[in-house]
């Protein structure tokens, strides 16, 4: 409870000199001027450390001049009036001993008082961190907890030290000097507030001004006026963003629409880049098929390299489409992230929002020099860079390479996989057989090196011939007689010597036959041949003699007619 304070300019005049003991005397009865208490009176000296005050009593007193200094500056004169504290009256020395900050301080405890009586909030600063919290200077010492700071959770609490707020008053007990504030019920209180008049115009497709609050990895929370709204990173550009913090940070106020609002829950989807044009719009206009464009690469992968064509417009270059080298399989020896580039464009589907670039097609064609350089015919020397199943890649040139087919190995000799007769770096002769510009395709042949046996087969065999062979391969019905290098006969099962049930048994690839040339079909490639007939004409003389002396007259026969071939081979030629 507040003392009545001491008028000290109240005129003496009407009070006779002569009764001023007897009304001095009933103003002390009356304890106008009390113990413990605080009153007014009248600077009337200041020294060097202390300040002389008249506060009508008999004797004057004296408050430590410290008291009166803000930032090493004095802020009373000499005949100011001030409030200051009487701790008690019994003086020893003449003087009374007076404190201005205790009565600053019971000047601070009453207006608190009825603060909370009114329940009206105070205004403090934040001095120091405590414990659970912050020490808050009212007037008087305040706890400000941590949980009433704001109204999310702060994690860093030293940055608010200085700061001045408002206040609420959710605890106070005077005799234990306890007060405990809160920011936060003030925060909430105003946030109810805007958020009633947010609503008022909160609707689909509205155009608003927010505060972004938070950022995340997935999108950024935007304070439009006590309602939070989600801006997803989806619908912040039309680009590519890795993260929401590349175009946005905390504080900023931006402009966005409202994509969705669901009264139920309190959600609200927002968008930014839904207050600009869709780019895709017109890109078949801006970027027609064939025209050349300039971008920067944003993405590798595997398969190839994003270009940003404009904001919001991305062209994918496959790696097939950069290089005519095949041999190049990773982007990354192409082209790095952050590079300009041309590219041509090969392809738009607006619909799905992509478009096909090359880099290739702004070389010249390698695949065009090739085939004039190595026309059908050509004889090409390389080494094996790839074995396949159905054949071998040899290197002509850098990233040009050949395929020699399986069937293409040998005129004879059956092959079952290419790596029976060549391993990687072998060095090759071929004769260029096409070259597919369109299908990026070089065909080669090594058994086209060598002249086709079968040309002058008909001067070397002949009906009820008699030769000898060796098996080469198996079939159901019948096995493979190898008759020279390049040159084969079917001995049908029906024509062998030993045709039982396990006749294949008895004929094992390699093994060594006598047989007879049944009929030569020269178009298909095709002789049959009988070792049962052989057999039986054996018995009849020596097979041998008679098989020497037909090979002897097929020879002469046979070398008469390749030398014919020859000749009309390479007239045509």
């Amino acid at each position: 409870m507040s003392n009545p304070l001491i008028d000290l300019d109240a005129p003496l005049d009407s009070v006779s000199r002569d009764n001023f003991k007897d009304f001095f005397d009933d103003f002390l009865n009356n304890r106008s001027v009390r113990e413990q208490s605080v009153v007014r009176g009248t600077v009337i000296e200041i020294g060097d450390e202390f300040v002389t005050v008249d506060i009508g009593y008999k004797a004057e007193g004296v408050v430590r001049k410290n008291e009166f200094m803000v930032d090493g500056r004095l802020t009373i004169s000499t005949g100011d009036q001030i409030d200051v504290y009487l701790d008690q009256m019994g003086e020893e020395d003449g003087m009374l001993e007076l404190s201005k900050e205790k009565a600053d301080l019971m000047k601070a405890w009453e207006e608190i008082s009825k603060a909370v009586e009114a329940d009206q909030t105070v205004k403090g600063l934040i001095t120091g961190r405590v414990k659970g919290g912050l020490s808050v200077d009212i007037g008087v010492k305040a706890f400000l907890p941590g949980s009433q700071v704001d109204l999310r959770p702060v994690k860093n609490l030293d940055k608010l030290i200085g700061e001045t707020h408002e206040f609420k008053i959710i605890k106070f007990n005077k005799k234990r000097g306890n007060i405990v504030l809160s920011r936060r019920v003030l925060l909430e209180r105003e946030r109810e507030d805007r958020k009633q008049e947010t609503l008022k115009s909160l609707r689909p497709t509205a155009v608003m001004i927010g505060t972004i609050k938070n950022i995340t990895d997935y999108g950024a929370f935007v304070d439009l006026g006590g309602i939070d709204g989600l801006l997803h990173i989806t619908d912040m550009s039309y680009g590519r963003i890795n993260h929401p913090s590349e175009i946005f940070e905390v504080g900023q106020q931006i402009e966005v629409k409202i994509l969705k609002y669901d009264e139920d829950s309190g959600r609200v989807s927002l968008g930014y880049k839904q207050l600009k044009e869709d780019p895709w719009v017109n890109v078949e206009y801006k970027y027609p098929v064939g025209a050349i464009v300039r971008g920067k690469v944003v993405n590798i992968v595997d398969y190839g390299a994003f270009v940003e064509l404009e904001d919001g417009i991305e062209g994918l270059v496959h790696i097939s489409e950069m290089t005519w080298n095949k041999r190049i399989k990773d982007p990354k020896k192409l082209v790095n992230s952050g590079d300009v580039i041309e590219a041509k464009v090969l392809g738009i589907d607006a619909e799905n929002k992509r478009i096909s670039l090359g880099m290739r097609q702004l070389e010249v064609n390698p695949w065009i020099m090739v085939q004039e350089k190595y026309p059908p015919g050509t004889v090409v020397r390389g080494r094996v860079r790839n074995i396949t199943d159905f054949g071998v890649f040899v290197g002509i040139e850098d990233g040009i390479d050949g395929l020699v087919h399986i069937s293409d190995m040998s005129w004879g000799q059956r092959i079952k996989h290419p790596s029976e007769r060549f391993n990687k770096g072998d060095e090759v002769e071929a004769r260029v057989l096409n070259v597919d510009v369109d299908g990026e395709r070089f065909s080669l042949s090594i058994k086209d090196i060598q002249e086709d046996p079968w040309l002058s087969v008909p001067g070397r065999f002949y009906l009820g011939q008699i030769c000898g062979g060796k098996i080469v391969n198996k079939a159901d019905f019948g096995v493979f007689v190898e008759l020279e290098d390049g040159v084969e006969g079917l001995v049908h099962h029906s024509e062998l010597a030993i045709n039982g049930a396990n006749w294949q048994e008895s004929y094992p690839d390699g093994k060594e036959m006598t047989v007879e040339i049944l009929n030569v079909d020269t178009h298909d490639r095709k002789i049959s041949l009988s070792e049962r007939s052989a057999t039986d004409r054996a018995k009849g003389g020596d097979v041998k003699e008679v098989a020497r002396r037909q090979r002897d007259s097929t020879t002469r026969l046979g070398d008469i007619m390749g030398d014919i071939s020859r000749r009309m081979r390479e007239r045509n030629e």
